[in-house]
Order: C-alpha cells, then sequence, then structure tokens
C-alpha cells in the first residue's frame, strides 16, 4: 500500500520533468516542501481536459456518493480490480490522475516482534520526481476543487515485497502523459498501469528514522537515511 509519501518540488520541476511544460498560477515556483503527506490532508495533483493540463489540490481519500458513511474513504485502490469494480467505477474512466511525488515510505515489520516497525524510504534511482497513477473525482465545470482520489498500487516483487506486499504504480514521464489524454480508452488505461510502470530495479530504499511515523513532522531530515535501524 501507499500511505505516506513526499511530495517537496516546486509545480514547475514536476511539469517540467513530465514534460507538460509550465502550467499557470504564481504559486508553480514555490516547493510544496511536503515531506510527510497523509491521507485525508490536501494534495496536489495533475489531471487533464479538453482545455489543458489542470494542477488541483484535493483531498487523499475517496468514496462514491452511494459509500458515503458505509466506509472510511480508500486512499488506495488496487490495480487488480480498480478497472472492473463497481466502487471506482465511476472515476476510472474519466478521472484519472498524476500524483507527483519524490518517493513514499513503508513501515517493515520485526518478525519476532510485529509492534516494532523501522520506516523506509523508496524512491527511484538517482532521485528523479515519481509520478504515481491515481483516479479522482476531479473537477467539473465551475469547481475549483476535486472530490477525493486515490492512489493505483499494484504488487510488490523482487526485493521490495520485503518491505511490503504493495506499492504505488509509478508511470514514467511518457506514460503518465499517455495516462492523462481525457479521450484514453480504459482498456488502454488498465494495460499501461499493470504492464508500463517502472519496474522495481528502477528504485533504491533505506532506512529513515521513525520520527516519519508522526504526521506532525516534516521537513527534510525524514527522508535522510540513517545507519542503526531497529531491525
Amino acid at each position: 500500500m501507499c500511505g505516506r509519501f513526499t511530495q517537496y518540488r516546486t509545480v514547475d520541476e514536476y511539469a517540467k520533468a513530465l514534460q507538460l511544460g509550465l502550467l499557470e498560477g504564481d504559486w508553480s515556483n514555490e516547493p510544496l516542501a511536503r515531506y510527510n503527506v497523509a491521507p485525508q490532508s490536501r494534495v496536489l495533483l495533475l489531471h487533464q481536459d479538453d482545455l489543458g493540463t489542470h494542477a488541483t489540490r484535493t483531498q487523499w481519500g475517496y468514496a462514491p456518493h452511494w459509500a458515503d458513511g458505509k466506509r472510511p474513504p480508500a486512499i488506495n485502490a488496487r490495480i487488480e480490480n480498480a478497472a472492473t469494480s463497481r466502487f471506482w467505477g465511476a472515476i476510472w474512466k474519466k478521472g484519472r490522475v498524476i500524483i507527483p511525488a519524490d518517493g513514499w515510505y513503508e513501515w517493515k515489520k520485526d518478525p519476532d516482534n510485529p509492534k516494532v516497525k523501522q520506516p523506509y524510504f523508496i524512491r527511484l534511482k538517482g532521485g528523479a520526481p515519481a509520478f504515481f497513477a491515481g483516479i479522482a473525482d476531479v473537477p467539473r465545470d465551475g469547481e475549483e476543487d476535486a472530490g477525493g482520489f486515490a492512489i493505483i498500487t499494484a504488487a510488490s516483487d523482487q526485493g521490495m515485497v520485503d518491505i511490503h506486499d504493495r506499492r504505488p504504480v509509478v508511470l514514467p514521464p511518457d506514460v503518465a502523459q499517455e495516462w492523462l489524454e481525457p479521450g484514453l480508452p480504459p482498456e488502454r488505461a488498465e494495460d499501461l498501469a499493470r504492464h508500463h510502470d517502472c519496474p522495481v530495479d528502477e528504485f533504491e530504499w533505506f532506512p529513515v528514522g521513525k520520527a516519519v511515523g508522526n504526521v506532525k513532522n516534516q521537513g527534510p531530515e525524514l527522508i535522510e537515511r540513517i545507519s542503526d535501524p531497529l531491525l
């Protein structure tokens, strides 16, 4: 799963890495400076319509109207059923978004004592921006905010499964561009998320301090490698 991530660059830096050019807004050159993004907080995401690409801040967590109050908003959507599930059906076809990020956190449990967990930071090798595939209740005409979003996740494999059995679907820039296209057929979108994401060997991960466990903690020190992990 993905329950915490970072989003500390400027919007312009993410847009350039995605080869989208500059986005409108005086705030686009201000670093987002978020080193501990948590569920239910408002997060910047990118989406497209016939008028172009837009940057929108919206809540991390989604539930369709018919599910309000029946279950907590979901922060992740499993690629195994996101395209076919009734829960996601209303936003899978027209609500594809990209969540620009720098990496994410996972907690590894001590096999002898599950209460002891070591946080790890996972990022692309070299520290390039990561583009999470997501689906959202995107803004309609006259609206400023989306109604919530979820990050699409897939099963981990190779070495990353030692940290966690799920991971966000991270798309290369060219695939992320196609993912955002308004007229993209749903079947093609599923194919992109299933078969064209970044492979595990393009990532690196290392232990970080336990301070990231408190959502109130922010700052670049949260992603610093520590030499004496708990496990």
